[in-house]
């Protein structure tokens, strides 16, 4: 079963005010294995880092790589756990175009019972050339709480 879009995208944006406040959304979800999503992050010059060059700030597109990352391991999953980011990786390989929004793909790679690994790209276009990559590893549940949909 696909979840709902919208409905995600509702919970991920009140849930995490940070996601409402870059306008992050989810454009894609897959919940068979590997389960893995696609982010857009529209461009805004609010979050330019260099008014010079109009390039999107780094840490805009951490966030993306993030947040795609953490929709990735809640659809792997498939059910409300709580997760934190344990590490996170980022290789910057080029600077983003002004005007253009950036686009994540995320992929759950796998999940043990306590911790969850991604796989992520940035791009304008995820069929070209990458912005960035990014891998993480994410702790999974709380003390006393079980984990469902470890693989």
């Amino acid at each position: 079963m696909v979840p709902d879009l919208e409905a995600l995208n509702t919970g991920f944006r009140e849930f995490i005010p940070h996601n409402k406040a870059l306008n992050l959304a989810l454009t894609r979800v897959q919940v068979e294995q590997p389960a893995c999503c696609e982010m857009v992050l529209p461009w805004n010059e609010a979050l330019v880092g260099n008014p010079d060059t109009g390039v999107l700030h780094g840490g805009s597109i951490t966030t993306l790589l993030d947040a795609a990352g953490g929709a990735a391991v809640y659809l792997h999953l498939r059910a409300p756990t709580p997760i934190a980011t344990l590490d996170l990786r980022i290789d910057f390989l080029g600077p983003s175009t002004p005007g253009l929004a950036v686009y994540a793909r995320a992929e759950c790679v796998k999940a043990t019972r306590n911790v969850a690994f991604v796989r992520m790209v940035a791009a304008h276009d995820l069929s070209g050339p990458p912005l960035a990559t990014a891998s993480a590893t994410y702790m999974l549940g709380t003390k006393g709480k079980p984990v469902t949909g470890q693989s």
